[in-house]
C-alpha cells in the first residue's frame, strides 16, 4: 500500500486516539476523590486514614460517697453543655452538694455549699427540653425554678425513668419539661447509693435532704482520649450509712 493511501488513515485514527482522551479522563475518578460519605483526614494523618467523629465530652464527678462519670451531648442541647461546662472549668462544683434526695425519682445538687446556702451563678440560659431527649434512669437534667428559661448550675439525676418530666409544649413552665444533656455512663451505683440515703429536713429545706449531705468535692472534664477510672463507692465512713448500690 502506497504512503498517499494510508497517510490520511493514520491522521484518523490519531485524531479518534485524541478525542477519547477526555473521555477517559472523565470515567476514572480524580486522584484522592473521597467518596461522599468520607470525612477529611486531619493534616498530619496517614494518606489513607479518615476522620473519625469526635467523642462527646466527659466528666468525672468525684464526691463524699464515690464517684461517677457522665457524658454530654452537646449536638442535643448546646447551650445547656457549655453552660455546665463554664461551670466545671471554674471550679464552681467543688463543696456542693447534693441537697434533695427522693428514692425512686431522682438526686439534685450543684448549687448549695455545705451550710446549704446557694452560691453565686451565672445567667440563666434557654431551656433546650425539646431536643427528643427523655428523662430515663441515668439521664442529666438541668434543673430550674417554674420560669423555663432559668436554668443555671442545678442538675439531676434520674433514678428510674420519669417521662413525666419530657417536654410536651411550650404553653407554660409546666409542660416545658426538663433538659436532659447527659447520662450517666460509669458509677450509676454511686448514684443509686445516694439516692437511697435517708432524708429529711434541714436548713431552709422542710424535706428531702440527704443525711450525711453528700459533698460533690470536684467536677472535672476528662480528656478526649481517656480512659475513665473506675468508678466506685467510697470507702464507708465510720456511724455513716451508705447503702450498696
Amino acid at each position: 500500500m502506497s504512503r498517499r493511501l494510508t497517510r490520511p488513515l493514520d491522521l484518523a485514527l490519531l485524531a479518534l486516539c485524541l478525542l477519547a482522551l477526555p473521555l477517559l479522563a472523565l470515567a476514572q475518578p480524580a486522584p484522592h476523590a473521597a467518596t461522599p460519605l468520607a470525612k477529611a483526614a486531619p493534616a498530619g494523618a496517614p494518606a489513607n486514614a479518615t476522620s473519625v467523629a469526635a467523642p462527646q465530652p466527659r466528666v468525672l464527678v468525684k464526691t463524699s460517697d464515690g464517684s461517677f462519670v457522665l457524658e454530654l451531648y452537646p449536638d442535643k442541647a448546646p447551650k445547656t453543655v457549655a453552660n455546665f461546662l463554664a461551670y466545671v472549668h471554674a471550679g464552681f462544683y467543688a463543696g456542693t452538694v447534693f441537697q434533695r434526695v427522693i428514692k425512686g425519682f431522682l438526686i439534685q445538687g450543684g448549687l448549695f455549699n455545705r451550710q446549704l446556702q446557694p452560691k453565686p451563678t451565672r445567667p440563666p440560659v434557654a431551656i433546650e427540653a425539646d431536643n427528643g431527649l427523655s428523662n430515663l434512669r441515668g439521664t442529666v437534667a438541668a434543673a430550674r425554678a417554674a420560669d423555663p428559661n432559668s436554668e443555671t448550675s442545678q442538675f439531676f439525676i434520674n433514678l428510674v425513668d420519669n417521662p413525666r418530666l419530657d417536654f410536651i409544649s411550650d404553653q407554660s413552665g409546666a409542660t416545658w419539661g426538663y433538659t436532659v444533656f447527659g447520662k450517666v455512663i460509669e458509677g450509676m451505683n454511686v448514684v443509686d447509693a445516694i439516692g437511697n440515703l435517708p432524708t429529711g429536713p434541714q436548713g431552709p429545706f422542710t424535706a428531702d435532704v440527704p443525711r450525711p449531705l453528700p459533698i460533690i468535692e470536684s467536677i472535672t472534664e476528662l480528656p478526649a482520649d481517656a480512659v475513665p477510672p473506675a468508678a466506685t463507692p467510697a470507702p464507708a465512713k465510720p456511724g455513716a450509712a451508705h447503702p450498696a448500690g
